[in-house]
């Protein structure tokens, strides 16, 4: 991306920022609804904390570190790359038509089509919860294990990403395929905080290999963590968790790139 672009990028994204603004009570109600979204996983940590010793023969400061990495992760995709979740919801109401005619690439301006509010609530409670994982951890977090955790978060946002583009690009040819949005959606929330090997192996098999969530946050804080070797794939798989969410955005960018130049209208 060109200077000139960032530019652009900055300033359309300044004035989203500025017309949510313009309604303050709104504008606060939707970092709440953000903040409030994950009191699910907070309830959670409270549980785990309070009432078990650990989990799947992990402590309780180590599982905390997945759903702290998961919704870190997931709370800056919200933020820079969030929007592909609506692209169904565009798609249905023609806005995908109007982009092509427009001298900008499509992903971009469906990336700035709003500033997503809620993330400050999503990133809020994730920081928050980050910070009281690391400060119950013993693991002695030398500048190697803090850059892999900054690694693992990115990777898990480009990993996340990845699956809500493919979910658009399924969109582009089917429209209907935009509630698969939501059931991927539920599926990160509902195993995306717990270490997958309190898990029937079958289930466990399907969210590595067929929708593979466990590279979000499972695989890279069983590395960190020391069990990366009892997570039931090869130790350099899970070590790669950061770099295969770099290649599985990749990947779906061209995917996308492909599925736009086939796109014919909403009406087929």
């Amino acid at each position: 991306m060109s200077v000139r672009a960032l530019r652009i990028v900055w300033r359309v994204t300044a004035l989203n920022f500025r017309a949510q603004m313009e309604y303050r009570s709104e504008f606060l109600m939707m970092i709440a609804i953000g903040a409030v979204w994950q009191v699910s996983v907070i309830v959670f940590a409270t549980v785990l904390l309070s009432r078990f010793t650990g989990m799947g023969g992990w402590d309780s400061s180590d599982v905390l570190l997945i759903p702290a990495t998961r919704m870190l992760a997931h709370g800056l995709f919200v933020l820079f790359l969030g929007r592909m979740h609506f692209v169904g919801r565009q798609i249905q109401e023609g806005r995908i038509d109007i982009y092509l005619l427009r001298p900008m690439p499509v992903h971009r301006q469906i990336q700035l089509a709003y500033f997503p509010t809620n993330a400050i609530g999503d990133l809020t409670v994730a920081a928050g919860l980050m910070v009281g994982a690391l400060s119950r951890s013993d693991l002695d977090w030398t500048a190697g294990r803090i850059s892999y955790l900054v690694a693992a978060v990115l990777g898990g946002m480009l990993l996340e990403a990845a699956l809500f583009t493919v979910v658009a690009c399924a969109s582009l040819r089917f429209p209907a395929a935009d509630y698969w949005g939501r059931w991927l959606e539920e599926l990160l929330g509902t195993f995306g905080s717990y270490p997958l090997n309190v898990l029937p192996r079958a289930v466990g098999g399907f969210l590595t290999y067929g929708l593979p969530l466990a590279f979000v946050a499972y695989f890279p804080t069983a590395v960190l963590t020391g069990h990366g070797d009892g997570t039931g794939v090869p130790y350099w798989l899970a070590a790669a968790s950061p770099l295969l969410g770099v290649l599985a955005y990749l990947g779906a960018r061209g995917l996308w790139r492909w599925s736009l130049r086939h796109y014919s209208g909403v009406n087929g």
